[in-house]
């Protein structure tokens, strides 16, 4: 089933709501409520780990709530949280690229994700969903996003070009390619 990523009357209402200083921090509360689980599902997509995503996720709470009074909505606030967490979660995974000290080499840093897959105690997949995670992660950061985006939220094209600002062809034939090595991968470590 397929979905959109916000809804424009629920928008604007939370965008009158968080406007208006009465209604500032209880809207801004059902905005957490109404976000928090499918922000952290990007997130963890991204960084793998249960605690980082928390961590990422109160994070991009912590500074969207910081920055409520500039939101002057010209984007869809799902559309400006996914920004702002996707920002958090590249910055988080250079961080921890500089701290390992690994390659600039992209398979090296997914090679440190890929370990820590199997380790996560909250990580509950089979082998074939090991095998997938592993695959998703040996792709290039643009392509895993797209791919993640299609594959596990179902959003449209269109809906990915308003989050991430690519054009529709350029994200086709990122998925296209994601979908390509992610088979070739399966193939050859099934």
């Amino acid at each position: 089933m397929k979905r959109s990523i916000a809804n424009k009357h629920f928008d604007s209402l939370f965008f009158e709501r968080l406007q208006s200083p009465e209604s500032k921090k209880e809207a801004f509360s059902e905005l957490v409520s109404a976000y928090s689980a499918s922000l952290y599902w990007q997130v963890r997509r991204m960084v793998l780990s249960h605690d980082i995503a928390d961590e990422i996720v109160q994070e991009t709470f912590l500074k969207a709530w910081k920055s409520i009074d500039l939101f002057r909505a010209d984007a869809k606030i799902y559309t400006w949280l996914y920004r702002i967490a996707v920002n958090e979660s590249l910055n988080y995974l250079n961080k921890q690229k500089r701290h390992k000290e690994l390659s600039v080499e992209i398979d090296e840093e997914n090679q440190y994700l890929v370990e820590n897959i199997a380790s996560d105690p909250y990580f509950d997949g089979d082998a074939a969903e090991i095998l997938l995670q592993k695959a998703i992660n040996t792709l290039p950061p643009k392509q895993k996003q797209v791919f993640l985006l299609r594959y596990y939220d179902e959003l449209t094209y269109a809906d990915i070009v308003e989050l991430t600002g690519v054009t529709e062809g350029s994200l086709k034939a990122s998925y296209h390619h994601a979908v390509t090595k992610i088979k070739k991968y399966i193939e050859e470590n099934h």
